[in-house]
């Protein structure tokens, strides 16, 4: 992905701003300090930028669940201060701000502390190399000295607590925000893929939703006809009867990790339960066989009652069916689910008591 060209910049060093990368730092400083432009702000205090940095990976830590790697703090202080805070998951962005700006817990102090050891100067390296004699202080020294001055048309100047926006950049991060900000999460999505082979949709998964998908046409064109034709139906974690007045559809594996609505990972369960339940995983030992008979009884119901619904056709694409096999396949479907199961429980998700 190519950065817009400047006809007064020199756009290579933050282009290559992500080279060489073992952490999510950078991405998430750098969507920090786009945030500030835009709000308009030329001097802003660390402090603030690394609560903007964590803030902006939040919903990604503990929502989804997606690993950043055993070296990259982030994750590991997002979690140690919504232990530390009793801070909700979804909490809001601005909420969460004013929190992590005023808290005066000294572990969290602390881990926001720790950004300042790395981030702000080796961010500027493209744009100050080093030299083969100097060592770590000694370059780290000469970044906010020759930073302070704007050499070489870098970004901004380090003070000790604070940044300075270098004035000629505003325009163009202004004017290219959102390209800007395309590019952070497009390089990040690649990076944090790496570290997540086997979990789907890395890229839908970097910030909050706006809303989650509705669900009616799943229950009004699917599991509605279940309903009509049954009349009540067993939920396949309470065994309580339910009706079509009164049920919640449910994703076995939990929408936070599959990141889909598809028909054939949701089901019917209590209205309470599934709040309890919330995005924590399902028992494959307990509960795949109640969902499995549930599942092939509705796809039975509605190819006979509405057999050119195009939810069906998602069956269709996982089991990749072929003419004279069967409509609905036990191992098939287990071998779908299991898997993601195992994967989502690897990332972190739990498995819910009963």
């Amino acid at each position: 992905m190519s950065l817009p060209s400047s006809s007064l910049l020199n756009i290579a060093p933050l282009a290559s701003a992500f080279n060489n990368t073992s952490a999510t730092y950078k991405y998430y400083w750098l969507l920090a300090i786009i945030d500030v432009i835009e709000e308009g702000k030329l001097s802003v205090d660390k402090k603030e930028l690394f609560a903007r940095m964590l803030a902006n990976a939040w919903y990604t830590v503990n929502y989804f669940h997606i690993s950043f790697g055993n070296q990259d703090l982030i994750q590991q202080a997002i979690k140690a201060i919504a232990a530390t805070e009793a801070i909700p998951i979804s909490i809001r962005r601005e909420q969460l701000l004013e929190v992590l700006l005023n808290s005066k817990n000294k572990e969290t102090i602390s881990l926001l502390r720790h950004f300042d050891k790395n981030v702000p100067h080796w961010f500027l390296t493209p744009w100050i190399g080093k030299n083969k004699d100097e060592n770590y202080t000694q370059y780290r020294n000469r970044i906010y000295l020759e930073s302070q001055s704007f050499h070489n048309q870098i970004l901004y100047g380090l003070h000790t607590d604070h940044i300075e926006i270098n004035p000629i950049w505003i325009d163009y991060i202004k004017s290219n925000a959102r390209i800007l900000k395309d590019f952070c999460y497009w390089n990040l999505s690649s990076f944090l893929q790496v570290r997540n082979p086997n979990v789907p949709d890395i890229p839908g998964k970097l910030i909050k939703p706006p809303f989650r998908g509705s669900l009616t046409n799943q229950r009004k064109n699917y599991w509605d006809i279940v309903f009509k034709e049954l009349g009540t139906v067993k939920c396949i974690y309470t065994d309580s009867e339910l009706n079509i007045n009164k049920y919640a559809l449910d994703h076995f594996v939990p929408h936070a990790f599959v990141s889909h609505d598809l028909i054939w990972n949701l089901a019917p369960i209590d209205v309470i339960y599934n709040s309890m339940k919330s995005d924590k995983l399902p028992s494959m030992d307990l509960h795949f066989d109640k969902f499995y008979d549930l599942q092939k009884t509705a796809f039975e119901i509605v190819s006979e009652v509405s057999p050119k619904s195009k939810l069906l056709e998602e069956y269709v694409y996982l089991f990749n069916q072929q003419a004279g096999e069967p409509a609905f396949n036990y191992v098939q479907l287990r071998d779908a689910i299991s898997p993601l199961i195992s994967i989502a429980a690897n990332n972190g998700f739990q498995f819910y008591a009963d």
